[in-house]
């Protein structure tokens, strides 16, 4: 996505990366500033499977991964989200991994868990820890009003006996690299052939076609 927005000339920030202790991305935090990028990323929320043979795997075998993204629009000013401080714990803690050259090293780290909702944020990009933590809570804030967003729409769906499940498990893409390159999309049905140029951020054709696919579901 960092690419895809490069591409589009779109600022990002990095507001956080967790390493997996062998190797690998456990989870990262990102903002992408631009015209329209939340309506056109919105579509990429939910679960990517990818299939490769693993480069840490010294048999070459076939493995299958998962990622979860999440996708929240930036808070206006103007909405309010309200937040307990009893129902919050901030924690700081020593930043590492990779992140850019603008990373702290010192514990100005943030992590802010969110009781009710179960929401955890963490921040580590900024270059102090009140910048962090200010930046953490407008995180939980955006994602606490994008949770009560889906609880209406899902409500709206029942409602309509139309009951969508918003979840781990709602598989949206596959990337096949072995033993064939392949992407689709398992809503729309698109695919293409070459991965490593999806992967690379060329994803402008699953984001369209899953615009117009939502958009003939309303009609």
């Amino acid at each position: 996505y960092i690419r895809w927005a490069s591409n589009r000339s779109y600022k990002t920030i990095i507001n956080e990366i967790s390493t997996e202790e062998e190797a690998g991305i456990k989870s990262a935090t990102i903002t992408i500033k631009g015209e329209n990028a939340f309506g056109w990323l919105s579509g990429e929320k939910g679960v990517h499977r990818l299939v490769r043979i693993s480069p840490f795997d010294a048999s070459k075998r076939r493995h299958t991964s998962f990622a979860s993204v999440d996708v929240v629009p930036d808070m206006e000013e103007d909405i309010v989200v309200s937040i307990e401080p009893k129902d919050i714990k901030i924690e700081t803690y020593r930043s590492s991994g990779a992140g850019g050259q603008h990373v702290n090293v010192t514990d100005s780290a943030v992590r802010i868990t969110h009781f009710p909702s179960g929401i955890v944020v963490q921040c580590q990009n900024e270059r102090s820890q009140l910048q962090n933590k200010e930046t953490a809570l407008k995180i939980l804030k955006s994602r606490l009003y994008q949770k009560e967003l889906e609880e209406k729409e899902k409500q709206q769906a029942v409602e309509r006996g139309k009951k969508k499940e918003i979840a781990w498990g709602s598989q949206i893409r596959s990337y096949v690299i072995h033993p064939y390159t392949l992407v689709k999309d398992h809503r729309t049905n698109v695919q293409k052939g070459n991965v490593e140029a999806v992967l690379n951020g060329n994803i402008d054709d699953f984001i369209i076609a899953y615009q117009r696919w939502k958009l003939a579901r309303k009609k």
